[in-house]
């Protein structure tokens, strides 16, 4: 149990510090893009969707290992071991939309509940930054 905790809290915190990471990044770069207001915003969309993936997979890459190592638990229902499987998992575990076609069994379970509390999160601050870049652009326009 404790090592789940261990490598659940070391996946948190590596998708925080991306997420961290690419709004930092994206916060410089904006400002500097010699481009309309309008497009500097589009930029600052694509930028957090692509920190976004990478976190998902992030966790689908952690579902997929710990599946394979069959210490942690697996995942059940309409599912068959493959990475694209924990991708998908992921993607709807990440964004707490959950359709309940794939089930966590074990320990995997608390990555699971981690996961959707992550993207909650990192969701909800990707939001927020955003709305400051818009506010930003919008006085500069």
């Amino acid at each position: 149990m404790i090592f789940t905790f261990i490598i659940n809290s070391l996946l948190v915190a590596l998708a925080v510090l991306i997420h961290y990471e690419a709004l930092n990044l994206l916060s410089v770069l904006i400002p500097k893009l010699r481009v309309k207001h309008r497009l500097r915003v589009l930029f600052g969309v694509f930028g957090a969707l692509f920190a976004h993936i990478t976190e998902i997979w992030l966790f689908a890459f952690a579902y997929y290992f710990k599946i394979r190592s069959g210490y942690f638990g697996t995942l059940e229902g309409d599912f068959n071991n493959s990475l694209m499987d924990c991708s998908y998992f992921s993607f709807t575990t990440y964004t707490s939309l959950g359709f309940g076609d794939i089930e966590p069994t074990g320990d995997i379970r608390f990555l699971a509940a981690l996961e959707a509390l992550t993207g909650l999160v990192l969701i909800a601050w990707t939001a927020s930054f955003m709305f400051l870049e818009m506010q930003k652009l919008w006085k500069d326009k």
